[in-house]
């Protein structure tokens, strides 16, 4: 399963099927359900592909859902992108002379290595163009967290910075520094599927704040529904199972809010909660 990309795939094809002006044949499908009256409404399956026209000129239009398993819905609407126009002679923008070379390395003295590295090569290959050099540069490069960029008209105001980078010296058109902010933890819950019996039990008798949480779950809940969500969890005779759909997604909601409650209490504090 693709998990949080479920749905993408639709939308792929999609957009392929509109730009190729076909409609594709509905897969693993040998003959319509008998449960749909097909004579109302102008619905029809897609037994064999077909021609897809632009209508009166329009362009195709086509909505792509996708329904989650733990609740989430979502509509798509995909519109046939217009035809790609050649461009004008003189409508080219104009491209600055100034090229920037990124850098990056794990630590100031691996930054300047980089630097130093960096400009051997091209001093050593005139015909490897500039542009490319720092195209490749940002595309094919890890960005580490100490930084640099060298900012120059031509090959040898670059290749002067990169040196005075390698020696440790300030010049116009270097700028060097270290990336800040660190990353945060989130926590993500997970939908339904991912519950079994006897889910939170040991742990609700460990641990004093995953216990109390749970019980104020609980206690929220019950104005809703007419079961005992510790009973649920716990598999008491007489309590609803985990298979009925209106019971275990409050059930996981509530065993992953009172994780969260835990995490929380030995210093994990997410950055956010989703799910």
């Amino acid at each position: 399963h693709t998990q949080a990309a479920a749905g993408v795939a639709g939308v792929i094809k999609m957009v392929m099927a509109a730009r190729e002006g076909l409609l594709p044949q509905t897969l693993y499908v040998s003959a319509p359900s008998s449960h749909v009256d097909w004579e109302e409404g102008q619905v029809r399956l897609l037994e064999q592909a077909r021609e897809w026209p632009e209508p009166d000129g329009r362009p195709r239009r086509a909505g792509v859902s996708s329904f989650g398993v733990s609740g989430t819905n979502a509509h798509v609407i995909v519109e046939q992108a217009p035809e790609p126009q050649p461009d004008a002679p003189g409508d080219a923008p104009v491209v600055s002379g100034v090229v920037p070379w990124v850098l990056s390395g794990r630590g100031e003295e691996a930054l300047r290595a980089q630097a130093s590295r960096l400009a051997e090569y091209v001093d050593a290959r005139p015909e490897v163009a500039v542009e490319g050099v720092g195209l490749s540069l940002v595309r094919a490069r890890a960005a580490f967290e100490d930084r640099a960029v060298v900012v120059g008209a031509d090959r040898e105001e670059l290749l002067g910075g990169l040196r005075a980078l390698a020696a440790g010296e300030s010049v116009p058109g270097v700028v060097s520094g270290t990336a800040a902010g660190r990353r945060e933890a989130v926590l993500v819950f997970p939908g339904q599927g991912a519950q079994w019996a006897g889910m939170g039990v040991e742990l609700a008798q460990a641990s004093p704040v995953f216990a109390a949480r749970l019980a104020e779950c609980g206690q929220a809940l019950s104005e809703f529904v007419d079961w005992d969500l510790l009973d649920v969890l716990r598999g008491a005779d007489g309590a609803p199972t985990l298979d009925r759909v209106d019971v275990v997604q409050p059930a996981t909601w509530a065993v992953m809010v009172s994780l969260a409650a835990l995490w929380e209490s030995v210093g994990v504090r997410p950055a956010a909660v989703i799910g």
